[in-house]
């Protein structure tokens, strides 16, 4: 028995075709998204640059925030601090906090400036920067890997350990005496108008970028910290991944460490602590730009230096001291907050 024919009803098209009805309004949400996601991806370097433009017509830092000495201080200071942020973006990556980045240069600076002032070769001070980096960042891992403690509790600690090594060497004084003139030369100095800090910044942003985009430990790291048991489910090694995340994230706050030796010249004990707040500001405020939703490092480096131009501009117009505790501790909060926003939106597309 053949099958019957089937029926075919022909409707008539609406003038111009469906195509022609629905293709403007597909184009349009599509650039309605297009320009939300652009929007929310330079919202802080719009900002950043829009903050610059008014410090740079206030009357009262027209004058003095955009000479070129202004902005080479203002690179060249935020070297060390970009770098401890970059070393903290990558157990960040895994939705882990390290608080130690901060008292981890500062108890490298201290004893590579040690080691320097008494004959030590440079290169071999800056490998014993990176080293010491690497140990606290090892500690770290081992205590949250094989031991379960909490991240925040464990480099909270770590870092109140650390201050109390950094005293005992010390006993409080600064180590200023005896600093090869290559190392101030190299901190202090300037190649073709840049500092040359600012190379070795751009030299360690630029490894950590191809790590975490485009190497497998950086693929694995996202998926750790986008989905923690999905990644271990898929065959993620996550104690590996995590531990790894802290000995980087040490061994780059290690050498920032050294890089503050040559930028001042020597090591205060009690630099340290200062760069946890900024570089973890940074680091939080990633999220909400370049890539909304995920830590990343362009967003780091904007953030860094969204945060040095609000800052510079403020103490050129004679803001108190205490005004960037304030601005660097609210940007801390929005950071966090637009962070676990877009990740929740990022989430919900």
């Amino acid at each position: 028995m053949s099958p019957e024919p089937e029926l075919h009803v022909s409707m008539p098209e609406p003038p111009g075709g469906t195509t022609a009805v629905l293709a403007p309004a597909e184009a349009r949400r599509r650039l309605m998204r297009f320009g939300v996601h652009s929007l929310e991806a330079y919202a802080l370097l719009i900002l950043l640059v829009l903050i610059a433009v008014f410090f740079t017509f206030w009357s009262k830092t027209a004058d003095t925030f955009l000479t070129s000495a202004n902005l080479r201080i203002l690179v060249a200071n935020q070297a060390v601090t970009a770098i401890i942020a970059l070393g903290a973006l990558i157990p960040l990556v895994c939705n882990e906090f390290d608080l130690s980045v901060g008292a981890t240069a500062g108890v490298a600076a201290v004893f590579v400036a040690d080691a320097i002032s008494n004959g030590m070769p440079v290169l071999a001070a800056i490998l014993l920067g990176i080293a010491i980096g690497a140990l606290v960042g090892g500690v770290n891992a081992v205590l949250v890997t094989r031991m379960g403690v909490n991240g925040v509790i464990t480099t909270l600690g770590t870092s109140t350990i650390l201050a109390g090594v950094v005293s005992q060497k010390t006993g409080g004084l600064s180590i200023v005496s005896n600093i090869p003139a290559s190392v101030t030369k190299f901190g202090g100095g300037t190649w073709i108008g840049i500092p040359r800090v600012a190379f070795a910044l751009a030299l360690v942003a630029l490894g950590v970028y191809y790590l975490l985009g485009h190497t497998p430990l950086g693929r694995y790291t996202y998926a750790f910290g986008s989905n923690r048991a999905a990644a271990r489910l898929v065959g993620v090694r996550t104690n590996v991944v995590l531990a790894v995340s802290f000995v980087l994230a040490g061994a780059l706050s290690g050498a920032a460490g050294v890089l503050s030796v040559a930028r001042a010249g020597g090591a205060d004990p009690n630099v340290g602590p200062g760069f946890t707040l900024p570089a973890l500001a940074a680091a939080f405020l990633s999220a909400a730009a370049i890539k909304p939703g995920r830590y990343n490092v362009g967003g780091t480096l904007v953030a860094i230096f969204f945060l040095a131009v609000l800052n510079s501009g403020l103490n050129l117009a004679g803001a108190a001291p205490y005004v960037s505790s304030y601005v660097n501790g609210v940007a801390l909060i929005i950071g966090v907050g637009l962070a676990v926003l877009l990740a929740r939106k990022k989430r919900g597309s």
